[in-house]
C-alpha cells in the first residue's frame, strides 16, 4: 500500500469549497486529466453515492462517497483496473478560507504491485497539481 498526503488552502468559505469538490461533475473543470463524471445514484450527493470516471487514459473509474460530513470530510473509495484508492478530504474553515488536507491509501495489485514507488511519486505530483487548479479555479 502507499500513502500520499498534502494540504493546500484556498482564499473560499469552507462551506462553499466542500460544496463544489463534492459534486464530482465539477472536477473535469480542475483537473485536466479527468474526461468526464457521471453521477449513478439518484437523489442528493452523500455517503454512498456513486461515480462513473473517465479519465483522459485507462478504463472508466467508480468512485464511492464513503463518509459525507459536510463541511468537514468527504471519504471515497475509487476502483479502477489493478488499483484501489481509499482516502479523504478534510476541510478546516479559516475565517473566509478553507485549509483543506487528502489523505489517500493507494493499494495496487498485481502486476502493478512492482510499481508502487512510480505510482506514489505520479501520485503526490498528481494531488499536487489538480489540488493547485482547483485553487485557482475557485479563487478566480
Amino acid at each position: 500500500m502507499a500513502h500520499i498526503h498534502g494540504e493546500i488552502a484556498i482564499d473560499r468559505p469552507v462551506e462553499e469549497v466542500f460544496d463544489f469538490v463534492s459534486d464530482e461533475c465539477n472536477e473535469p473543470r480542475y483537473n485536466p486529466q479527468m474526461l468526464s463524471v457521471e453521477k449513478l445514484s439518484p437523489g442528493p450527493i452523500g455517503s454512498g453515492t456513486q461515480f462513473r470516471v473517465q479519465m483522459k487514459s485507462g478504463a472508466p473509474m467508480l468512485l464511492e462517497f464513503t463518509t459525507f460530513e459536510r463541511p468537514v470530510r468527504l471519504g471515497s473509495h475509487t476502483s479502477f483496473s489493478e488499483v484501489t484508492i481509499d482516502g479523504e478530504l478534510t476541510f478546516e474553515g479559516r475565517g473566509d478560507s478553507t485549509l483543506m488536507y487528502w489523505d489517500w491509501n493507494i493499494t495496487p495489485s498485481g502486476a502493478l504491485k512492482i510499481l508502487t514507488p512510480f505510482i506514489v511519486w505520479m501520485g503526490r505530483r498528481q494531488e499536487t497539481r489538480i489540488w493547485s487548479d482547483l485553487k485557482r479555479c475557485l479563487e478566480e
